[in-house]
């Protein structure tokens, strides 16, 4: 098994991509490399999942043009997953009852069907 490795100031120097990737469930979501990155190196395609295929099935989720999505992991490595309005109004909330992701917390943006990292915006 490898190591998952992932920091704040690695995800902190995408600033733009030159890759866009296809969503292979959601073929309507794209995302970046910053959020391919995170997906890669912090065995995290599933929460790219999370957050593509919701959309069309979430209609207070699929009202909001600009998403927030929060991973906030806890102590005992259960999580929550939220998605707010951008204006801290919560449109979904998850449990997530294990994850072996490497941060404490990591947000994602959601805009014009692109997932990506908030300095990729």
């Amino acid at each position: 098994m490898t190591t998952k490795t992932l920091s704040k100031s690695e995800l902190a120097q995408f600033t733009g991509s030159d890759n866009w990737y296809r969503h292979t469930i959601n073929r309507n979501v794209l995302y970046t490399d910053g959020a391919q990155h995170v997906a890669e190196h912090g065995g995290a395609y599933w929460l790219l999942d999370e957050i593509a295929i919701i959309q069309p099935y979430n209609k207070r989720v699929a009202a909001e043009e600009f998403q927030v999505w929060k991973l906030t992991v806890h102590p005992d490595r259960s999580a929550t997953l939220t998605c707010d309005d951008g204006n801290d109004n919560i449109v979904f909330t998850k449990k997530i009852e294990y994850t072996d992701f490497p941060l404490d917390e990591i947000t994602l943006y959601f805009a014009n069907h692109v997932i990506h990292l908030p300095s990729e915006y």
